[in-house]
């Protein structure tokens, strides 16, 4: 059978040119949504008596066994069959003859590429949620274990403040809260049915768009055909949600690698989430957060390719935006078993609190502390930021921390300081007073993780 769409032409195409031009390598993943679309589309034709019930039914069935097939594996594509959309409509007419050739009745496939990528991204955002409500009852779960258990806050890589080992997994959860704002945010604004639109402009035909939305699970029909044939926003959206979520995960994933170093030593990774060296017997390697620092890479390159796409492409459809699909599958792929992957790796590490408490002698820890504690007795903070500065300095040169200094050292730095005053500067009764709303306090911990949970429960 000859092209569906190649009445003008007395030329096939070029074998090169087949193959080039053809998008069935990879759009066949959305074989499902296609159908679904179909059956949606000659529902509302039937129901506009735009065709009868008896080939709306004929049509129905006949897509039915064509899903079967592709899902069971007895229909193979090839280039021949140029895309999912003419994949289908082909083996329809092939199937039941003549009504087959009513299922294209007032659509494109500028449109129909276009409900089908949608309801296709619908349901991967639904799943992806999914993964990172995992990831942050995980979160959720080692913030409460260990929500009192000190470690060093850096700030430029550098010992700054100590904090709560459960503060720095509640500074994570809110990145995923975010990520999973920002998808239900996208998955709102997508939910609209371009269906209808057909090449550009509507039809003159009788058709029912909202009736298509409505089957199909949409909000509404888009508002304006041409912007809906055109549109790649919400592809966009999901990518730009996709690399800021990806960096997040690389952001932790840094810190695993980190940590599992020699030098640092703070975690142990489950054995089943590292791997190790063909030459060098006593090495394991973080190498699956070495793997997810490195896939954020490639979901950047997503988002950047469409936006390339899409920034010279005049209204309305152009054969550029075949473009748009395999990227979006990349990276809809790719974030998945990431969150996947770093959920069930972060489950299964646990911190070694015995190495993270031998690096509490170094960078002066509690150097703020003691600042704020000087404000507390009257002296305005730039002078107790001087103070303390000096006392820093005192102690790097006689190698020793604040409790090894004397009163007279003190006495010298400013006459109204002595040993007495500065008080508990403990780690812990640092960390205890940091008791400001979002701060690292435990009592503030397990209050940010109640919040954590009640907004996660109300999201299930």
């Amino acid at each position: 059978m000859g092209s569906l769409w190649g009445g003008r032409f007395e030329k096939d195409m070029d074998d090169t040119v087949k193959l080039f031009n053809a998008s069935i390598a990879f759009d066949q993943r959305l074989y499902n949504e296609d159908i679904d679309g179909s059956v949606a589309h000659v529902k509302m034709l039937a129901e506009q008596n735009i065709i009868s019930l008896d080939e709306s039914e004929k049509i129905i069935d006949g897509l039915e066994v064509i899903r079967n097939k592709i899902t069971n594996g007895e229909i193979v594509f090839n280039v021949d069959d140029e895309d999912i959309h003419m994949a289908i409509e082909s083996r329809l007419i092939e199937q039941i003859g003549d009504a087959g050739k009513k299922l294209h009745t007032a659509r494109s496939r500028n449109d129909q590429c276009q409900v089908d990528v949608r309801m296709y991204l619908k349901n991967e955002i639904m799943e992806i949620k999914e993964r990172l409500f995992y990831l942050e009852s995980v979160i959720l779960e080692k913030a409460e274990k260990y929500h009192n258990f000190i470690t060093v806050g850096f700030t430029h890589m550098q010992h700054a403040q100590p904090i709560t080992l459960g503060f720095m997994f509640m500074a994570y959860f809110q990145m995923f809260k975010r990520d999973i704002e920002r998808l239900t945010d996208t998955y709102d604004r997508m939910n609209v049915c371009p269906l209808g639109a057909c090449a550009l402009a509507g039809t003159t035909l009788p058709i029912n768009r909202h009736r298509t939305a409505e089957l199909l699970g949409f909000s509404a029909p888009t508002e304006n055909a041409m912007d809906s044939v055109s549109d790649r926003d919400y592809s966009l959206e999901f990518l730009s949600n996709a690399s800021i979520s990806m960096m997040h995960l690389s952001r932790w994933a840094e810190e695993f690698v980190w940590w599992n170093s020699s030098e640092f030593s703070y975690i142990a990774i489950d054995d089943s989430y590292c791997t190790g060296s063909s030459i060098m017997p006593q090495k394991k390697n973080p190498d699956m957060a070495e793997l997810l620092r490195g896939k954020v890479g490639r979901v950047y390159g997503d988002m950047i390719q469409l936006l390339t796409v899409m920034k010279g492409t005049p209204l309305a459809y152009n054969k550029d935006f075949q473009e748009d699909k395999e990227g979006l599958f990349d990276a809809v792929d790719t974030w998945k078993s990431s969150i996947l992957i770093f959920a069930n790796m972060l489950e299964k590490t646990e911190f070694k609190m015995d190495q993270i408490e031998k690096q509490f002698t170094k960078g002066f820890l509690n150097a703020t502390d003691i600042a704020e504690h000087f404000v507390k007795i009257g002296i305005p903070f730039r002078e107790a930021h001087s103070i303390v500065g000096q006392m820093v300095k005192v102690c790097e040169n006689k190698n020793c921390d604040f409790n090894n200094l004397t009163d007279d050292e003190i006495n010298s730095i400013d006459a109204r300081i002595t040993k007495k005053l500065l008080g508990d500067i403990s780690l812990e009764a640092c960390v205890n007073a940091r008791v400001s709303f979002g701060g690292t306090a435990p009592v503030e911990v397990k209050r940010q993780i109640e919040i954590g949970r009640k907004w996660l429960d109300s999201l299930l």
